[in-house]
Order: C-alpha cells, then sequence, then structure tokens
C-alpha cells in the first residue's frame, strides 16, 4: 500500500483548495498558514475556536501517548487497518485516484501513526492519503512526531479543512462525529468509521471509582441517518489489558473521561492498587454515506 501526500486540504476561511509551498499551505485569495518546525500546519483560524486553547492538554496528551506507546490498544489498530484496507482495495479496483483518509479527533496520532505503519508493510496494490486533525495543537504536535508520512492538522469536526467531496474515509475513534461537518467533505459512497466504548469497557476500572457503574451501549445512530448515512458493517472486538504498575493505571485513568468525574473515595480507591487487568470491549461501525 503507498502513502502519498495530502492534496484535497481547503482553506478554513473561504473553501478554496490549499496547494502546498515550501513552508505551508496558500490558497488563491492568498490566506496562507505556515508549517510549525515539528511539521503539522494550524488551520483553526479564530473564528472556529470554542477556547483560547481547546481540546486535550498537554499532560493528558503524554499520558495518552506513554500508554498507547506500550500496544496495549494495539487489537484496536490492527482491526482498523483491516477495514481501511479492505475499503481502499474496493474503491482502487474502479479508480485510479488515491484513497483519501482522514482521522477526524486524531489526538496525539497514536492509530493513523499505526494505519501508515501498517500500510507500508503490507501489500494491498493501492495508494492512499493520511490526514489526521485534532482541535489540541497540544496533541497535533505530538502526532506530528510520529510520522512524516501523515498530513497532520489543528482543525475541528464542525469546519474539516478539506475541498467538498473528496474524502473516502472517515476515522471517528473514541471521538465525537460531527455529521453535517463529515457530510461536507465526503465523496457520495465514502464512509465513517466509529470506534466506541461498549457496555464492558473498562468495567473493572469503573466499578473501583464509582459506587454503581452503568452499562451503556454506544450512541445511537439516528442523527447520522437523518444526515444521509447508513449502517452497513458492525462488529466488536473484546480482550484484555495488564496494567502492570500504578504508573501504567494512572495513564489510563488520565486518557479517559473518568480521571474529570474521579471523586475522592475513587481516587483513593484506585490509588490503592500496584496492577490491574482490564477488559477492552469497543464496537465498530462503518456508515456510507448517501446524499
Amino acid at each position: 500500500m503507498q502513502i502519498v501526500p495530502a492534496t484535497n486540504l481547503a482553506c478554513p476561511l473561504d473553501q478554496l483548495p490549499l496547494q502546498a509551498r515550501a513552508v505551508g499551505y496558500a490558497c488563491a485569495n492568498g490566506h496562507s498558514y505556515d508549517r510549525a518546525r515539528e511539521g503539522y500546519a494550524n488551520l483553526l483560524v479564530v473564528q472556529h475556536k470554542a477556547s483560547l486553547d481547546p481540546g486535550d492538554s498537554k499532560a493528558m496528551v503524554q499520558a495518552r501517548r506513554r500508554f498507547l506507546d506500550c500496544g496495549a490498544f494495539a487489537p484496536i489498530a490492527a482491526r482498523t487497518f483491516d477495514i481501511v484496507g479492505a475499503c481502499a482495495t474496493a474503491v482502487d479496483a474502479e479508480t485510479a485516484a488515491p484513497f483519501n483518509v482522514v482521522d477526524a479527533g486524531c489526538g496525539e496520532g497514536y492509530y493513523l501513526d499505526r494505519l501508515a505503519k501498517l500500510a507500508t508493510a503490507n501489500s494491498p496494490a493501492c495508494t492512499v492519503t493520511l490526514t489526521g486533525f485534532d482541535v489540541s495543537k497540544w496533541a497535533v504536535r505530538a502526532a506530528a512526531r510520529c510520522t512524516s508520512d501523515v498530513t497532520w492538522l489543528v482543525a475541528n469536526s464542525r469546519h474539516p479543512p478539506f475541498v467538498a467531496d473528496s474524502v473516502n474515509m472517515i476515522l471517528c475513534l473514541f471521538g465525537f462525529p460531527i455529521w453535517e461537518g463529515f457530510c461536507s467533505v465526503l465523496k457520495p459512497g465514502g464512509c465513517v468509521l466509529l470506534v466506541d466504548p461498549g457496555p464492558d469497557h473498562l468495567i473493572e476500572l469503573r466499578e473501583i471509582i464509582y459506587p454503581e457503574v452503568k452499562r451503556s451501549e454506544p450512541a445511537s445512530l439516528e442523527t447520522a441517518v437523518a444526515a444521509g448515512f447508513q449502517l452497513d458493517h458492525q462488529d466488536g472486538l473484546r480482550f484484555e489489558v495488564e496494567l502492570p504498575n500504578p504508573a501504567a493505571i494512572a495513564d489510563l485513568l488520565a486518557m479517559t473521561p473518568h480521571a474529570h468525574r474521579l471523586g475522592e473515595p475513587g481516587r483513593a480507591a484506585l490509588a490503592a492498587r500496584q496492577s490491574l487487568t482490564v477488559t477492552v470491549d469497543v464496537r465498530l461501525r462503518r456508515l456510507t454515506y448517501q446524499p
């Protein structure tokens, strides 16, 4: 599988195509965006920001990087690659154009970096572009240090910076899909892959920190269906992860929403654990866009 640079970026101010320059990108109206020394470009203009420093903090990004780099969630990355590869190969049989993959809310870049490495090591004869974006500059800065094969951007899902009808597949892994934003850039027949926590995801951790645990299914797809999406594939993935020491437990907690909801009794109970085995339970759902 060959990875080529993305050429479908659009200016966040006027939606005109962005052309690559020596130091960044520019559109025909003269709006320019420099590439940071780490290799990413910031396309999150001030009118699209909800705060001065949106998204995950530097500390949360660092905790997620430490945890994921140990390979605990590698089976999720491998399953994602299988789905992306199957879709890319099917489209490549019909057209010679690159298969444009976008990771919306890419975080510190673990999954797209793994996708790039798996693509390089595997042989399906198709060409892809890989672009990851996140609203957190700290996350994208960390992601840009992963691999040069991926285009990394600071941007948000409500205004994804891509040319209309140019994206084949959007990945939304443990994120928050903004369907109207996705519709604005997906090709007809393009798809979205959702990876969400299942009812037993990290159940052992939750049982320690909460007095009562609710087992919830992933969010309804009602809004997606109303926007023109149709569910055409779903399955689950379940495995166990060993957290061998308090540092690993702390890093896992820090990269989840539970870190912000944790009361003092739960924090004390978790601090008393020297190791922990947790269940990873995720649901994968692929939806096709048919406007």
